[in-house]
């Protein structure tokens, strides 16, 4: 019985030594895999509340941390809005389309445009001019009273600037000085710069240059004899064969060889086509036909002369509105832009012919050529004021890059900037 009992243990040791020993270690007894699902599912919940808490540290969020027990419930519902914040944030303002319409011209660029100009109102700037005789009035006075503004009236109606717009322009600085608040020179001139500069914003209307909006964009220049029309296109399609346009003349001033020579000349020297017609012919055809080349060549411009006529003559003006109307049976909407000149050394007789002008034709700005042959500047704010139509382009010299494209603050610092 003892061997019996003695062979049975050592078999129970045998098994136990070597049997249990070669199980495979992934078959837990039962109670063992009963122990381990709650430390996985405290796992689960410790990693579900981590997740929000990361995700929070990584968005930067400011706001006070939530407590552990809401994190996960909190979080979850918040996470759909909070994504397209961090994965694909909203473009900065300076991409969207609209920038360009505000962006500013660079420092150094607008000060060589003031320089320009500045050297081209030599005669407006000078001691006699409408700059100096203004100037002449604070030099040496330490306080302004408002006696002063009836010395710069005399001095503003003098230079052409009108009664109109000499009243508007001091309305506001007699005001100031009665209050005290322009006291001494530097507040007077920034005031009178100030109200300057807002009397040539035409509200809603473009500012200096072309509105090349339609290829080809048709230019009609208008005005009376000897204003500047024929030299003004040369200077213009100058500059634009510079930047790249193809340009088509038309010599619709067919009643003076001479001008129709003139362009042809301009036309000859900057690579331009010139459309012209017989000697006294009608102008409407010249500019239909000139329209009709600018399409099938894709040109981008056409820049139209006209002859010049007396604003009195209402014959005459008459005769302008055909011409306009020929220019819509060639391109619908043309004429795009309809431009008169004015020569600024006729002062303010310059601001009776734009009257008469205006109320025959859709003008959409104007042109004032000769100001560097005149002291009196101040015909740039009558005209402008006046007639509420926007300046786009003011000629200071014979070459083409003394046709300067209209920008009212540049206008205004080289006109009444103190600066030498």
């Amino acid at each position: 019985m003892e061997y019996v009992i003695i062979a049975v243990v050592a078999l129970v040791a045998i098994y136990f030594l070597f049997f249990r020993k070669s199980e495979p270690a992934a078959l837990p007894p039962k109670d063992a895999e009963t122990e381990t699902k709650p430390l996985r599912s405290e796992r689960r919940a410790e990693q579900k509340a981590a997740k929000p808490e990361t995700k929070d540290a990584e968005e930067g969020d400011d706001d006070e941390p939530e407590s552990s027990s809401s994190a996960a419930t909190v979080a979850k519902p918040d996470l759909p809005p909070e994504r397209p914040r961090v994965v694909s944030p909203a473009p900065p303002p300076v991409a969207s389309p609209a920038a360009p319409a505000v962006a500013t011209v660079p420092p150094a660029a607008r000060e060589r445009a003031v320089e320009s100009m500045r050297r081209g109102l030599s005669k407006a700037r000078s001691e006699e001019g409408f700059f100096g005789r203004l100037r002449a009035l604070f030099v040496g006075k330490r306080t302004l009273d408002p006696n002063i503004a009836a010395e710069m009236e005399d001095v503003l109606l003098a230079s052409d600037v009108g009664v109109e717009t000499t009243q508007v322009l001091l309305e506001r600085v007699k005001e100031g000085l009665e209050r005290g608040e322009l006291s001494d020179e530097s507040k007077l001139w920034a005031a009178l710069k100030h109200e300057a500069e807002a009397l040539l914003h035409v509200e809603g209307q473009a500012a200096g240059g072309l509105v090349l909006k339609e290829k080809p964009t048709v230019v009609l220049l208008v005005g009376v004899n000897g204003a500047g029309k024929t030299t003004t296109i040369g200077k213009l399609a100058t500059q634009l064969r510079g930047s790249g346009k193809k340009v088509v003349l038309a010599a619709g001033d067919t009643f003076r060889a001479a001008a129709v020579q003139q362009l042809v000349v301009w036309g000859e020297r900057v690579g331009c086509e010139v459309v012209r017609g017989k000697d006294g012919a009608d102008p409407g055809s010249v500019l239909f036909e000139a329209i009709k080349k600018a399409v099938d060549t894709g040109a981008d411009v056409v820049l139209a002369d006209t002859a010049g006529r007396l604003h009195t003559k209402q014959n005459l003006m008459s005769e302008m509105k055909k011409v306009a109307k020929t220019a819509e049976k060639a391109l619908a909407g043309a004429p795009h832009e309809l431009l008169l000149v004015l020569d600024a050394t006729n002062g303010q007789n310059a601001l009776a012919q734009a009257r008469e002008f205006k109320e025959t034709l859709p003008l959409t700005g104007i042109v004032l050529t000769k100001l560097d042959g005149t002291a009196k500047g101040g015909v740039v704010l009558g005209v402008s004021h006046n007639l509420k139509l926007p300046i786009r382009f003011v000629g200071l010299g014979e070459r083409a890059e003394d046709l300067h494209e209209f920008q009212a603050s540049e206008f205004v610092e080289a006109l009444l900037g103190q600066s030498a």
